[in-house]
């Protein structure tokens, strides 16, 4: 179970990386540089961690017993620049919880 965990975290981590690349790097490239390619390949990137958060996100919920409202806040975190790091904090608290009970 806590391999599932850490995945979740290590994924998570890499998602808002990558939208913040796609933020601050890629989209003013396309918009600025008139290099489009940039947003393809850095949104690609990001809309396949996107889902696998997403996915991982799920089994954590459901593997940790976690309530609806953390599926949300999860949600939210994959949503707002900085919200994985800031969320990380928590969950790695809960991760080693888990751990702890196992």
């Amino acid at each position: 179970m806590k391999k599932s965990y850490s995945t979740f975290r290590k994924v998570a981590f890499a998602e808002g990386v990558s939208f913040l690349i796609l933020l601050f790097i890629a989209m003013p490239l396309k918009y600025f540089g008139d290099m489009p390619k940039a947003v393809t390949i850095v949104g690609s990137l990001h809309g396949i961690l996107f889902v696998a958060f997403g996915v991982l996100s799920l089994d954590v919920k459901n593997s940790f017993k976690k309530p609806f409202s953390w599926l949300v806040k999860a949600g939210l975190a994959s949503l707002l620049p900085f919200g994985t790091f800031y969320m990380d904090r928590e969950w790695k608290k809960e991760e080693a919880e888990a751990v702890a009970a196992d």
